[in-house]
């Protein structure tokens, strides 16, 4: 019993350090949203140019035959990021953990988000994205890692997930990658 409180205790200590960064600071506001809502499609966009890019692909005398080529890298990183999302949607079904912003009041989010938050949706995406990356490309896929940090800190900030929903998110997307390579391999 006192694992479970000092976990409920740390989980929303954690979460009100990043939740207090918001509504103080009008470009703090901005740029919350900015990484929390709109940064993950340019993640997205990035990391598919750099999947086309990094193999030549548009230097090519014939760009289509090596897109053919190399059309596996570029499916296998976006599948595996999309299967780790609809996982993370069925076990929001399942697990049915609030949102902050429901559980508390006080709590006022800086961008509107529906359904259950455990585990988000966004870290899940993201960290199987940069795991996938990482499993191909180490050094990029560091910086993928960054990002995926990035844009769930930012959704802690924002009010919409507990630093659990971000984590678990983390472990799953991560678990997912790995599990995809390990697949693989075999």
């Amino acid at each position: 019993m006192i694992l479970f409180w000092y976990n409920v205790f740390m989980n929303n200590s954690i979460f009100f350090f990043f939740y207090d960064l918001a509504h103080k600071s009008e470009l703090v506001d901005k740029f919350i949203i900015l990484a929390a809502v709109y940064f993950p499609y340019i993640v997205i966009i990035i990391a598919g140019l750099f999947l086309l890019f990094h193999h030549e692909v548009f230097k090519a005398e014939s760009p289509y035959t090596v897109f053919l080529q190399k059309k596996k890298e570029i499916l296998l990183v976006f599948i595996t990021s999309g299967a780790a999302w609809v996982i993370s949607k069925i076990l929001k079904v399942l697990i049915h953990i609030d949102r902050p912003f429901v559980a508390m009041p006080d709590v006022i989010p800086l961008f509107p988000e529906t359904g259950f938050a455990f585990p988000s949706g966004h870290a899940t995406f993201f960290m199987a994205l940069a795991f996938s990356i990482l499993f191909l490309h180490k050094r990029v896929g560091y910086i993928f890692i960054g990002f995926a940090i990035l844009i769930g800190l930012a959704r802690i900030a924002g009010g919409v997930h507990y630093p659990v929903d971000i984590l678990g998110g983390f472990v799953l997307g991560a678990l997912v990658a790995y599990s995809v390579k390990k697949y693989r391999m075999a």
